[in-house]
């Protein structure tokens, strides 16, 4: 769980591991929550990219043919728009590489 808390010196993002007391929470400096949330920004990226593979392929299995070209051009735009989102925050991954390779 996450919990903001503020005290006296400003508020403060703590990491509550399952099962324990609020009061035992670690605190989290503003570098590790931004990069935290870099990372699950990108990881999200990347899950969207891969759905839109899985459904695509799961179309042109059901189909026996593939997906309609508005389909296509709509899916195209949705990884370009995911993929614009994750270099926002992480440059320098494969991510671009591996979506050229989709069909």
């Amino acid at each position: 769980m996450i919990q903001v808390v503020k005290n006296d010196e400003g508020c403060h993002v703590c990491v509550v591991p399952f099962n324990t007391h609020p009061a035992e929470c670690t605190i989290m400096q503003t570098d590790e929550i931004k990069q935290m949330l870099a990372d699950l920004i990108w990881l999200n990226a990347l899950i969207a990219t891969e759905l839109i593979q899985v459904t695509e392929n799961t179309s042109a299995i059901l189909r026996k043919s593939p997906p309609p070209e508005s389909c296509l051009r709509d899916h195209d735009a949705l990884r370009a728009t995911a993929l614009s989102i994750a270099e926002r925050y992480r440059t320098g991954t494969a991510l671009a590489q591996h979506l050229g390779k989709h069909q």
